[in-house]
């Protein structure tokens, strides 16, 4: 069997979807119905790779399961999309606040949703890849851990990949359109504040030495020594 995922959504029709979709590609598809299915299935299952959240659930909403995962000790970093008919850029920044790697509008088109899926699966497969240091922070992409003065801080899966980008550029001043496209690795539509909030929950993240990820104002984000 393929690497787990599972898709939490009230409405039957929108797992089965999803879950058809999902298995073409060698996924397999675990569901629940509500957010408390959800997040007992979270755990329960601990090597499920991605969730896939409904915004609007009973019992349960999908920014509540989301917070509770983030909060959790070590599993904190599994990366999960959002589902939402809501589509106020208030909404879709709440989501990201609490740490959404992607967040997909419904409806959507099956195909788009695999393949941000597949996008996020892709780059969160350890590989053999050096270590990564700038001042006080290490960055180790094998085992996905990050040390502040050898402290280790519990990053999301966006927040990762976002540090390990301006740690691979650093004194090079990265736009927030550059940003989306490596980060994100997808054409991104939203709005590049986006980038802004995971920054500003990076830097909260890195404590002192989240104040080396300066902000070039009209353009971006540059990684340099203080």
């Amino acid at each position: 069997m393929g690497l787990k995922i599972l898709v939490a959504d009230d409405e039957e029709r929108i797992r089965r979807l999803v879950r058809d979709f999902l298995k073409k590609e060698g996924y397999e598809v675990l569901e629940a119905g509500d957010g408390e299915e959800a997040i007992n299935a979270f755990y329960e299952i601990p090597d499920i790779s991605l969730f896939i959240l409904d915004v609007m659930m009973p019992k349960m909403d999908g920014l509540q399961v989301l917070r509770e995962i983030r909060d959790s000790a070590d599993r904190a970093a599994v990366p999960v999309i959002l589902l939402t008919a809501r589509t106020s850029e208030q909404d879709q920044l709440a989501g990201f606040d609490a740490g959404a790697d992607e967040y997909v509008e419904k409806p959507f088109r099956p195909r788009v949703l695999v393949a941000r899926v597949n996008a996020i699966l892709r780059r969160s497969r350890p590989q053999e890849e050096e270590k990564l240091s700038f001042g006080e922070i290490l960055l180790d992409p094998v085992a996905r851990e990050v040390s502040v003065g050898g402290e280790r801080i519990e990053l999301s899966f966006k927040e990762f990949e976002l540090l390990r980008f301006f740690m691979e550029h650093p004194g090079i001043a990265l736009s927030r359109e550059k940003i989306l496209q490596a980060v994100w690795d997808y054409d991104y539509f939203g709005d590049e504040r986006t980038v802004d909030t995971h920054v500003k929950k990076l830097r909260s993240k890195l404590g002192d030495a989240g104040e080396h990820i300066r902000t070039i104002w009209g353009l971006g984000y540059k990684l340099e020594k203080q």
